[in-house]
Formats: structure tokens, C-alpha cells, sequence
């Protein structure tokens, strides 16, 4: 922040250097000198006409005539060099107000128009930077809000400008975009922190997580490669049977999905509170398997999903505008699996979202295991402009269960 401050005195310092320069080295002397020599000029010239024409025989007087001649170039000579240095004294002092009038415009016009409080928020972010990084770590599992998940992820980004060789920021950077669903920041850290130490486990996980996030195939087909590579290490992270099994159910792969599941549940036994739901995800892909082996065997029948709406107290409904719910995969895809429109009315109100809803043919709201519900209230009626929208959103839940979702942030 100081040497940006530095920096604009020393640019205004130069401008009024090059403005006020010619106001202490003035030109009347050399404009004096200037007519000096003009006027000789035309005495030499003048001269030689009287010469002419005395030889001609047209003029009598010619020594009068030379006589005027140089009463006139004597009294063009300027009157004196302290008159010219007092004038010249005079134009200094005009330095003083053009100084004055210079910061005066520069500072007043950056003020008006400049980006001094993103300047300063900027500094105040990078300062604060070891304060949001220690909250962010802290075990007790303090949450930032979303204002400090922005002012972090900025504080990084300056701090990685200066230290691009620190891993652990670039790893920092990423999981930070991977929790704001930001896949492109946290692909492009992640990737840049697995350059810098190549083969590390938890980077690679990290960064597999995010590139299956990727609509992309060759990100899905390296996040598989790292997946296989992490699977035969001596220690195996329980999170790659997790991911593992989203790939291969994303992919229709319901038979992998199911083996990656199992082996989940081998290694946290059945007394951990995770056995449940992944008994549920096996059961979800073992209906999908069983439909791809005998679509005519029954009718696939959609689960419906029952959402409960309120509102938070600063929340003012517009007297125009809808309300739109979305279901997503429990990662929190920003690609809905199924949404709806409904009109806006009393609040608390409780939809119902089933597979009539779906946004794809191919992929069924019913297909999910686990999801997260969104709610929005629209006011313009265009889906894809957010500016000032209330919106919120559910707790991944196990499809089939109710949601709650709280409409309390504002975009």
C-alpha cells in the first residue's frame, strides 16, 4: 500500500518537473537576442540598399539617412536585463499554485473516479491472510462465511504472486476453489501444486477430486489414472474408494461403482455412521443394474423428493418473480438434475420434485443416491441472470429423505 502512494508522488513529482521547468529557464533572452540579430540584419541590409542607390544617384543625404538608420537600431534594443530577469521572477511564482492546482486534480480526480477502497481492502485482505488461514485450519471446524472464502482465496492469489514456488498455498488455493465449486481455480492450483511436488498423495487426491468435477474427458481420464495409482499404494486413503465409486456410477459403471462401495464398507466396519448410506448407494446402483439387465422387468419408478422452503427474516419477497427449486448431485454440481418453476406465495411452502422433473432424459432424478437442493427466488424470469437473487440450499441428503432448505444468502 505505501509504495503505491509512493509511486503516485513520484509520477506527480515528474509531471510538474516537466511542466514548471521552462518557468525557470525562461526565453525572453533568447527572444531578445533573436530580434538583436534580426535587427543587424536589416541594418546590414539596408546598407547596401543606400549604397545602391547613392551609386545610382537617387538619394542625397546618405549619411543622414545612415544616422537614422542607426538611431532606430539603437532604440530597439530592449530596455534593460533587469527588467527582463523581474518578469522573469514573476513567472516563477506561477510554480506554487500549478503544484498546488496538479495535486489537487490528480488525487481529487483518483478519488472520484480511482479504486482507492478495493486498493485498500486489497492491502487489508493480504494482511489479514494468516488470520483467515488459521480459521480455516482450526479443527473445531469454524465456518468462514462467503465474504471470507473470497477475501482468502484473493490474499492467496497475491501471496502465490510473490511465492509461486510455495506448494502449500497452491494446495490451500485449491481446496478453497473445490469448496466454493469454483473447478477451474481449484483444477489450475492443484495442478500446479502436483508440478511442484510430484507423486504426494494427498495433492493427488485433492486434484483428482477436482478434475472429476471437469466436463472434460481427458480430466476424467487423468483423475481415473491418479484414482488407480493411489489405489496401489501400501496405505490407501478411504477417499479414493469414494471417488472411485462416484467415477464408475457417473459413468454407468454400476458393477465398479458397487465393488468400490463394499470395499468402502470393509474398511470402517459397520459400526461407523457411514455404513448406512453407502448400503443405500449399493442398493440405488444394484436397481440401476438390475434395470440395464431387465428393462422389462419393472417399471422404473421415480422417488420423489419432498422440499420444505422458508425464509430468513431480512428476505423480501418481490411482488413479482418465482420461485425456483433445483435438485443436484450431493457434490453440489452446479448442473441440476432435475428442477421447477412455481409461483410465489406465502412462505414456508413444500414442493414435490419427482422424475418428471429431470432435466436429461438419460439421467434420472431417481438415479441419484445422494443430493443437495437449491432454492431461488427469481425476479427478472431469466434463469441465467443471478443479480440480487435470495437463494439457499439443503444439506446433501440420501434421496428419498426430506430436505429443508433456508433461502438466506443473496448473490
Amino acid at each position: 500500500m505505501m509504495a503505491f502512494w509512493i509511486g503516485t508522488v513520484l509520477l506527480l513529482a515528474v509531471s510538474c518537473i516537466l511542466i514548471i521547468y521552462p518557468l525557470f529557464n525562461p526565453k525572453e533572452i533568447d527572444e531578445a537576442t533573436q530580434r538583436d540579430d534580426l535587427n543587424k540584419a536589416f541594418f546590414k541590409d539596408r546598407l547596401e540598399e543606400l549604397d545602391s542607390e547613392d551609386q545610382a544617384g537617387i538619394v542625397n543625404n546618405k549619411e543622414d539617412l545612415v544616422t537614422d538608420l542607426k538611431q532606430l537600431l539603437l532604440d530597439d534594443i530592449p530596455t534593460s536585463k533587469t527588467q527582463v530577469k523581474a518578469g522573469a521572477e514573476k513567472v516563477k511564482w506561477m510554480a506554487i499554485p500549478i503544484v498546488i492546482f496538479m495535486a489537487a486534480m490528480s488525487y481529487g480526480m483518483y478519488a472520484m473516479y480511482g479504486a482507492q477502497t478495493k486498493v485498500a481492502d486489497w492491502a487489508k485482505v493480504e494482511s489479514n491472510l494468516p488470520e483467515l488461514s488459521k480459521k480455516l485450519m482450526n479443527p473445531e471446524g469454524v465456518q468462514l462465511t462467503d465474504q471470507e472464502m473470497n477475501d482468502l482465496t484473493l490474499g492467496l492469489r497475491t501471496r502465490l504472486q510473490l511465492t509461486p514456488d510455495d506448494a502449500t498455498g497452491w494446495v490451500l488455493l485449491g481446496r478453497i476453489g473445490l469448496a466454493n465449486r469454483d473447478v477451474e481455480t481449484a483444477i489450475g492450483a492443484l495442478t500446479k501444486a502436483d508440478n511442484l511436488t510430484p507423486n504426494n498423495p494427498d495433492i493427488m487426491l485433492s486434484l483428482s477430486q477436482a478434475l472429476l468435477f471437469s466436463g472434460d474427458q481427458a480430466d476424467l481420464d487423468k483423475a481415473k489414472n491418479m484414482l488407480d495409482y493411489l489405489m496401489q499404494q501400501p496405505q490407501v486413503d478411504l477417499r479414493v474408494y469414494s471417488l472411485l465409486a462416484f467415477k464408475a456410477y457417473n459413468d454407468g459403471n454400476y458393477v465398479e461403482a458397487i465393488k468400490y462401495w463394499k470395499g468402502l464398507q470393509a474398511q470402517i466396519g459397520e459400526d461407523d455412521s457411514r455404513y448406512a448410506m453407502l448400503e443405500r448407494s449399493i442398493n440405488t446402483a444394484q436397481r440401476e443394474l438390475d434395470l440395464q439387465a431387465n428393462p422389462q422387468s419393472q417399471q422404473h419408478q421415480g422417488t420423489p423428493v419432498k422440499v420444505t422452503i422458508s425464509l430468513s427474516p431480512e428476505v423480501e419477497v418481490p411482488k413479482s418473480g418465482v420461485l425456483i427449486v433445483s435438485i443436484h448431485s450431493a457434490d453440489g454440481s452446479p448442473m441440476p438434475v432435475a428442477a421447477a418453476r412455481y409461483p410465489l406465495t406465502k412462505f414456508p411452502v413444500t414442493v414435490v420434485l419427482d422424475d418428471s422433473n429431470s432435466m436429461i432424459e438419460s439421467r434420472k432424478l431417481s438415479s441419484l443416491s445422494d443430493i443437495m437442493v437449491r432454492a431461488r427466488i427469481d425476479t427478472d424470469g431469466n434463469v441465467s441472470t443471478r443479480d440480487n437473487d435470495w437463494h439457499g440450499e439443503s444439506l446433501p441428503i440420501h434421496l428419498g429423505d426430506d430436505a429443508v432448505v433456508s433461502i438466506d444468502k443473496k448473490y
